[in-house]
């Protein structure tokens, strides 16, 4: 045994346990007395809580599962002009965070707004407000959340169709069901893993959404913890709360890991793969496939771009007003430093793993990886709750809560936390092409591990990092809660500007940084997107 305690096994040790401590924390603060606030939201607005965040659930499941999976099947199996474009045109949705959708949302149907301004344009004075929509509300916070994030269905589930071999279809055929008969009784069961999996992303993403239902005015689980640290400063409440959506999040795992088990699918072998044949749309029914497509790339992406560009060309002033150098320079910042710790940190954590073959390090890391799942406001709160109780009880005599709390440090610790599931799986995905073979020859050339590990395994995975790099620098961009809690005095970021601008009810000064934010997302997503959509 003693052969597989070396630096690196401690070192992955050491990082699994720093990732899995907010997590504990969190089920350990459970049962820490609170304040009087405690008796009062539980017999007044827990159950709104819990009621909101169940039915913002279910509403964006159903719409991201039509859209998601519509839009899939649409540009996996047919040919229709325009496919080749909205293959990939279509994540770009991943560009627009559920907030920013929400400001334009409300800018475009709120009274005297851009859907006013069109109408008295066109038809001159009038009344028009009585006639346009309001989406607000819960019904607003479902439409954001559902176009920002039905992108997670849409990728998994058109890398699933991609796969699924014409013998598929050739079998409904030879049944004699129609095509409608074939996807509902063999394309989509075959598929049905990816899109489990697609929707338990938008499922967690929905339940940790701050930004869209704080807009909105929705009492959720997510703002009670916020109201709960910001507005009454009673952390064991934020935490007791926290409890009770890590129950919704975990019980997700649960429930796809049940439903997965329930049954088998298998995909077909190698030899017996066939290509599939796209099927060519012609007449009418190439019509109504290009309008769907077309008309969810525009409400997904469009629509917000054009609302926050249109807002900033009418109001120049909060443009020039806005200092943009700054708000680049800050977001750069912590996308360099937190990128750079967590692919480091994942690369060490993988070689460690790799080396050591310890079932007991697979389990941690397992579990570390978990902090994904859990939403971004937790972990700032379990971070702050963590470091007061290490301040007070272990380094009594030194005051480190400045240290980490309110400053980059403690900021980018939270960004290593939330997002090492995403680091650490993009590397272990490259990392699992690199046969064994591989490093027993480095070290029968007398190549030491650090050597192996900087000289053959680094380069080998310089794509991987490339693509991992820039899905968290996405990911860091558009974050809000915890940079919000975490972040410096007047320190402030493209996200966090927008917000800042928008609970003042400033979506016109909010529009500047959102689109500037959305256009750096979006070069982000074009890169990654021969990686997201390449077929077969």
């Amino acid at each position: 045994m003693s052969h597989k305690i070396n630096i690196w096994f401690l070192t992955s040790l050491f990082i699994s346990i720093i990732v899995a401590i907010p997590i504990v924390t969190v089920f350990s603060s459970f049962f820490k007395p609170t304040g009087e606030y405690f008796s009062i939201i539980k017999d007044t607005f827990l159950f709104e809580y819990i009621f909101n965040s169940l039915f913002l659930l279910l509403g964006v499941i159903l719409v991201t599962l039509v859209i998601g999976v519509g839009c899939a099947y649409l540009v996996s199996f047919y040919d229709f002009p325009g496919v080749s474009f909205f293959k990939w045109a279509l994540i770009l949705s991943f560009a627009v965070p559920a907030y920013i959708y929400a400001y334009s949302l409300t800018a475009f149907f709120e009274n005297y707004g851009t859907a006013f301004s069109i109408l008295e344009n066109l038809f001159g004075d009038g009344n028009f407000n009585e006639i346009i929509p309001k989406f607000d509300g819960m019904l607003g916070a479902i439409i954001s959340i559902s176009f920002s994030l039905f992108g997670y269905v849409y990728v998994l589930t058109r890398a699933s169709f991609q796969h699924q071999s014409q013998n598929l279809i050739e079998l409904g055929k030879n049944l004699g069901f129609s095509d409608k008969k074939t996807f509902f009784n063999i394309i989509l069961p075959s598929a049905r893993p990816a899109i489990i999996a697609g929707l338990s992303l938008v499922a967690m993403e929905t339940l940790s959404d701050f930004g869209a239902v704080s807009f909105f005015g929705i009492s959720t689980l997510t703002t009670g913890i916020y109201d709960a640290w910001i507005s009454f400063d009673d952390l064991a409440l934020a935490n007791r709360i926290s409890f009770f959506l890590l129950i919704f999040i975990f019980g997700l795992f649960f429930l796809e890991n049940f439903s997965r088990k329930k049954a088998q699918y298998h995909s077909p072998a190698k030899g017996n793969f066939k290509r599939k044949t796209l099927k060519k749309l012609n007449g009418n029914k190439s019509l109504m496939a290009i309008i769907f497509c077309s008309l969810i790339f525009f409400l997904s992406f469009l629509f917000p771009v054009l609302q926050m560009f249109y807002w900033t060309i009418k109001f120049p002033k909060h443009f020039i007003d806005l200092n943009i150098a700054e708000l680049l320079s800050n977001t750069l910042i912590l996308v360099f430093l937190s990128g750079f710790l967590l692919i480091f940190l994942s690369f060490v954590s993988n070689y460690g793993n790799r080396i050591s073959k310890n079932k007991f390090l697979n389990a941690l890391t397992t579990f570390s990886i978990t902090g994904y799942a859990v939403p971004g406001i937790i972990l700032a709160v379990a971070f702050i709750t963590f470091i007061s109780w290490f301040d007070k009880n272990i380094i009594y005599f030194f005051e480190i809560k400045p240290i980490f709390i309110g400053s980059i440090l403690g900021l980018v610790i939270v960004y290593f936390v939330r997002f090492y599931s995403l680091a650490n799986n993009g590397i272990k995905s490259g990392y699992l092409k690199i046969n064994y073979s591989i490093d027993e020859s480095a070290y029968l050339l007398g190549y030491s591990k650090l050597k192996t590990f900087l000289n053959i395994h680094v380069p080998y995975l310089k794509n991987s990092v490339l693509l991992v790099g820039i899905l968290l620098s996405i990911e860091i961009i558009k974050e809000l809660p915890m940079t919000l809690i975490m972040r410096p005095f007047n320190f402030e970021t493209f996200a966090t500007q927008a917000h800042i601008f928008a609970s003042q009810d400033l979506l016109e000064a909010a529009a500047a940084p959102s689109i500037i934010l959305i256009v750096i997302a979006s070069v982000f997503i074009l890169i990654t997107s021969k990686y997201m959509v390449k077929d077969n």
